[in-house]
């Protein structure tokens, strides 16, 4: 008589023990030596503390930089000693910055190379860096000496920050390159480093997080105006889609330190009554 696989095992089955007690341990032991083997692991889920900085980013830094431009626009005009107090404590505020949103991601164990704090291909990256620094910063040229063209009583609220935050002498014009540097370095770790870090971690295509942290962007120079909202946020989508293309913030922080260093350069020249007298004067010798 045919006998099945299951009756001839039944009689061993009977007399086998297993001792189940011992399984959350022995599971708990080996997820303990996978999550050292890995490192540490954060799930999708959006901590506390990176809210927190999302909020800072999102809601108070432009609440602050309105409020600090309101307080600047009721001045008539600045010493030099205000405009570099400004540029110091700009260069501070962002560097402590960076040092808690640096902190928080590494606590959350985010890498270097999810913040883009390398260089995978340095030949490809460098040309990329070197080409969009040209190219950027000879576009913010024009377009500068194109808005000195426009009567001053056109430009808005633009000619009234140019006048206060720009620097009108050779004083104040090594402090505010300094400045334009350290923009380029924090901001691009803030909004194209961790932000995108963080939104690519929670599970959003890749359209969505350049749109996001280039929105992060704009809010953050509300204090320029809608335009000025307008005009970093379509810079902040190249400056984020040049951070997934290349997987660096190298070429990012160039291209956004070549911004702020025409502005310096170039801007009191057309935007400046100094400026603007100088020009006359120029084109009355000519």
């Amino acid at each position: 008589m045919a006998v099945s696989f299951t009756e001839g095992v039944k009689p061993h089955l009977a007399v086998m023990r297993f001792d189940y007690s011992d399984v959350p341990r022995f599971v708990l032991a080996h997820h303990g030596y996978l999550r050292c083997a890995c490192g540490k692991c954060s799930d999708s889920r959006m901590s506390w503390d990176i809210g927190l900085i999302f909020l800072v980013l999102g809601v108070i830094l432009p609440w602050r930089g309105r409020a600090r431009m309101k307080k600047l626009m009721a001045l008539p005009r600045l010493s030099t000693m205000e405009r570099l107090s400004l540029y110091a404590s700009t260069i501070a505020f962002q560097w402590f910055a960076v040092a808690v949103v640096g902190w928080r991601a590494w606590a959350q164990g985010f890498t270097v190379s999810q913040l883009g704090l390398i260089v995978p291909d340095k030949s490809r990256i460098l040309i990329a860096a070197a080409v969009g620094t040209a190219t950027i910063a000879s576009l913010q040229w024009l377009n500068l000496r194109r808005m000195g063209r426009i009567p001053v009583q056109a430009r808005g609220s633009l000619q009234a920050i140019a006048e206060r935050i720009l620097p009108q002498s050779a004083v104040e014009l090594l402090p505010y390159l300094a400045l334009a540097m350290t923009a380029g370095l924090c901001e691009e770790f803030l909004y194209r480093g961790f932000a995108i870090a963080v939104l690519l971690h929670i599970g959003l295509q890749a359209w969505a997080v350049v749109l996001l942290s280039s929105v992060l962007f704009g809010l953050a120079h509300s204090y320029q105006g809608r335009g000025g909202v307008v005009l970093t946020l379509l810079i902040g989508l190249i400056l984020g889609t040049s951070r997934l293309a290349y997987g660096s913030l190298m070429p990012a922080i160039f291209w956004h330190s070549a911004v702020d260093v025409v502005a310096g350069t170039a801007g009191p020249r057309y935007l400046t009554p100094q400026g603007a007298s100088s020009q006359e004067r120029q084109s009355v010798i000519y």
